[in-house]
């Protein structure tokens, strides 16, 4: 579904990509983990159009989709979230929605299903006319996931949805991402600091360091390479 080869970025003398790549299956889970500053948003944000790669490949379904603008991007099939949430504040929690819905063509009433339905999945449904400014974080972290799934992507980008969020919302986050590729017919990568949740959730893990692949393989393979250990823990 989503293919990745010779990702490469730099910031001026800064090399925060070098030649990072990777497979994603479709209806599959990639975990990504990796130290502050190994490149992880970074390589996010080359996949859905707001740096522009050095140099590279990133194929959706098998079409190059690297250096498109970001609008572009989402509309093939890429949704987003963010580490600190991107909600319209000023808009109720359907409206939200009703915005990611506006260049699908459905009526009125059909994007409202579709926004019901995803609210009532993040247990946010009876805070439907609340402005978004008015949630929490880990509520606004919800409320965004919706947001993205109303749009029915084929591959969605999460960056650190656990961060900041209270044990309560936390296991209803894992619980609907894990049946995100099953019953939604897509796949996730998964960006996280929170390794238990990353290995109870992903089928595949690739491990950053320094913007380089360091390590990739199931739970156990990373969890167990001493390069792995060494890089989180120190020699």
């Amino acid at each position: 579904m989503l293919k990745v080869e010779g990702l490469q970025k730099r910031f001026g003398g800064v090399a925060a990509l070098r030649g990072v790549g990777f497979h994603l299956p479709r209806r599959a889970i990639l975990g990504v983990i990796g130290m502050n500053g190994s490149g992880k948003t970074t390589m996010l944000n080359c996949i859905n159009g707001i740096y522009q790669p050095d140099s590279g490949s990133i194929r959706l379904d098998g079409k190059e989709i690297g250096g498109l603008p970001v609008h572009t991007i989402a509309r093939r099939g890429i949704g987003r979230t963010f580490q600190v949430p991107r909600v319209f504040s000023h808009l109720s929690l359907l409206d939200n929605l009703d915005v990611a819905q506006g260049q699908m063509g459905l009526s009125a009433a059909e994007r409202y299903e579709a926004s019901s339905y995803w609210l009532n999945k993040v247990q946010l449904f009876g805070l439907r006319h609340n402005f978004a400014e008015e949630l929490s974080g880990g509520q606004q972290k919800l409320l965004e996931l919706a947001r993205i799934m109303v749009a029915k992507p084929k591959v969605i980008l999460l960056d650190e949805p656990f961060a900041g969020v209270n044990p309560g919302l936390a296991q209803l986050l894992i619980a609907i991402i894990a049946e995100l590729p099953r019953e939604h017919d897509c796949s996730v990568v998964l960006v996280s600091h929170d390794l238990t949740s990353i290995y109870q959730l992903s089928g595949h893990v690739i491990v950053l360091n320094e913007g380089t692949l360091l390590c990739e393989g199931d739970a156990n393979t990373v969890r167990n390479d001493p390069a792995v250990i060494e890089a989180y823990l120190g020699a």
